[in-house]
């Protein structure tokens, strides 16, 4: 098993910055890719990004590429992701997850965090 804990969300106004975290522990040689899903109210959930174990491909959402990086330390076991330029429109409770495909379908990633609420309001 794979455990996932999320952190660093927060209320920020528009305009503002935030940098989530997602530290793993347990079986972490599972977690060959790590992503960033979001989802709003009344909302299905919506990938964000995702990045391999080494760092060297990344994918994120055309929603959010010119905001947001993704980012590990896999030494460290924990995976980032630095939003800047937050809009309402990015409010969402943010969840952290890890597998072994490289995709943007929620479906195929096994293990999830319990989310951070991202909250961007003046």
């Amino acid at each position: 098993q794979v455990q996932l804990v999320e952190s660093g969300g927060g209320l920020v106004q528009p305009g503002g910055s935030l940098r989530l975290s997602c530290k793993a522990s347990g079986r972490t040689g599972s977690t060959y890719v790590m992503g960033w899903f979001r989802q709003a109210p009344g909302q299905e959930r919506e990938f964000v990004a995702f990045i391999n174990f080494f760092g060297t491909a990344t994918y994120v959402a055309d929603s959010v590429k010119d905001r947001c990086t993704i980012s590990r330390d896999s030494a460290e076991n924990t995976l980032y992701l630095q939003m800047n330029s937050l809009k309402p429109e990015d409010t969402a409770v943010y969840y952290c997850a890890a597998g072994t495909s490289a995709t943007i379908r929620p479906q195929s990633y096994p293990y999830w965090g319990q989310g951070t609420q991202v909250t961007v309001s003046s």
